[in-house]
């Protein structure tokens, strides 16, 4: 079941400068920051009330990120449920038809992650995921 908007992400050419903004003017905490090798970015999330903010930072040109970068620039680029079963909610998806981008979860920054494709969500990419206890997505 889907219980709260986990967190935006949003992509930005320089995660420091973007926290310059986030961390610095808004009062925002830090509560994880680092490279995800496999996905080619750096996650930065910072708390706001039960939520959070989540920058992208490509770190190779060759990734979604890097590619959604290049041609919209900064900006929004998904929106995260968090949900207690992030596998009931993918299985759900496939079988309401939904376009998906993953067939199954894989670990990401806010636990385990999922993304639907924006072609079935009125061009909104969506991601589920369920945070984990080893201290992802806390």
């Amino acid at each position: 079941m889907l219980t709260k908007i986990h967190h935006v992400g949003v992509v930005v050419h320089n995660a420091d400068e973007a926290m310059k903004f986030y961390r610095d003017a808004l009062g925002l905490k830090v509560t994880a920051d680092r490279v995800i090798e496999d996905q080619g970015v750096r996650g930065v999330l910072l708390e706001i009330g039960g939520s959070e903010i989540e920058l992208l930072e490509p770190t190779r040109e060759d990734t979604g990120v890097a590619k959604f970068l290049a041609t919209r620039g900064e900006g929004m680029h998904h929106i995260c449920f968090e949900s207690d079963d992030v596998d009931a909610e993918l299985d759900g998806a496939r079988a309401k038809g939904i376009e998906l981008i993953d067939q199954k979860p894989r670990l990401g920054l806010a636990g385990m992650i999922c993304f639907l494709h924006p072609k079935s969500n009125h061009g909104v990419l969506v991601e589920f995921a369920t945070p984990v206890k080893d201290g992802h997505g806390h």
